[in-house]
């Protein structure tokens, strides 16, 4: 990812392992801190929240400038640019036209769908269904017990991203040395970025697994597009349903935790309860799984700061959150 050690020099490949791994050994102990009870929810998560957060609030406030493909300087953040673009420009239509459709960096259109995809995605976080539940001690009294439409939260989007970084990882690692070998260029074929200083995906498996990059690669390519679709809504769909599984979320435990607790499912006997959360939970782990994917490839095609899965996961992590500090305050 960094170059060749060749180009680094062995000085600077060690500064950069010991940075990679004093991060992470930093990251693994706050998360540590707030896993002792000195703070709400995961480390990790609030990291990478913050962190996608931090991309956003970047890309539309940052003041650096950049040189854009007709050798002309305009800012980086997409707020500041169409600023200076309006106070700059004699014609304002252009201006404007320039700050929501430039192509060097992001625009304000990029900032508009970012922010339509987090209210989205808040107004799903809401879909549930409540199933009413009595204790056994207080025959009578209903209380609820909801099935949401994320019933794996943003698991099954950490999980499919989690496989498509490793195949991306150990692609471009075999690329680089076995450029020729056909079961290589198979698993994914890279060219590398100038600007960008990294490499793109241009053919076999990671390209097709990979989002397109605009609407023209999506018709010059709709296989491209068919596949990424079916690939991100099936494996969202096959990792909640397994999620719920092996998390211990699945039907058979929630019954028996209910049952435990002495709680029963209004006009269906312990024995029965089952049968009756069967018909929700791997609906709703399956189905919401897939709304997580559609969601993704949603934000990806309309061009969201960031990407769809970082805005999925951002917006489904400061959620937790919310309801963890209401649940605190009740």
């Amino acid at each position: 990812m960094y170059g060749d050690l060749s180009d680094l020099g062995a000085f600077n490949a060690y500064l950069i392992i010991i940075q990679l791994v004093v991060a992470g050994v930093i990251v693994l102990l706050l998360d540590e801190v707030l896993q002792k009870g000195y703070g709400i929810g995961s480390g990790i998560s609030l990291f990478i929240a913050v962190n996608i957060c931090e991309n956003i609030i970047w890309k539309a406030f940052s003041p650096f400038t950049l040189t854009n493909e007709n050798g002309t300087t305009e800012y980086e953040g997409a707020v500041v640019a169409a600023v200076h673009l309006l106070l700059t420009k004699s014609n304002k239509i252009a201006a404007l036209n320039k700050a929501f459709y430039r192509t060097s960096s992001a625009n304000l259109f990029n900032l508009i769908t970012t922010i339509v995809v987090f209210f989205v995605v808040i107004y799903f976080q809401g879909f549930k269904h409540e199933i009413k539940i009595s204790h056994k001690n207080e025959p009578g009294r209903f209380r609820t017990h909801p099935i949401k439409l994320f019933y794996s939260s943003n698991i099954p989007i950490i999980l499919q991203t989690a496989l498509v970084s490793n195949l991306y990882f150990f692609s471009q690692i075999l690329y680089k040395r076995y450029k020729t070998n056909f079961l290589v260029r198979l698993l994914g074929q890279w060219q590398d970025v100038e600007s960008g200083g990294h490499s793109i995906p241009v053919g076999g498996l990671a390209y097709y697994i990979s989002p397109p990059r605009d609407l023209l690669e999506v018709a010059r390519d709709p296989f491209h597009t068919v596949f990424y679709i079916a690939f991100i809504l099936i494996s969202c769909a096959l990792f909640s349903k397994t999620w719920i599984e092996v998390s211990g979320s699945g039907v058979r435990d929630v019954s028996n935790s209910l049952r435990e607790q002495g709680f029963f499912i209004d006009k269906f006997r312990e024995d029965k309860m089952y049968l009756k959360l069967n018909r929700y939970i791997p609906i709703a782990a399956t189905f919401g799984g897939m709304c997580i994917g559609a969601l993704t490839i949603f934000a990806d095609f309309v061009g969201a700061i960031g990407s769809g899965t970082g805005i999925l996961l951002a917006v489904t992590i400061i959620y937790s959150y919310y309801e963890e500090l209401i649940k605190k305050e009740a």
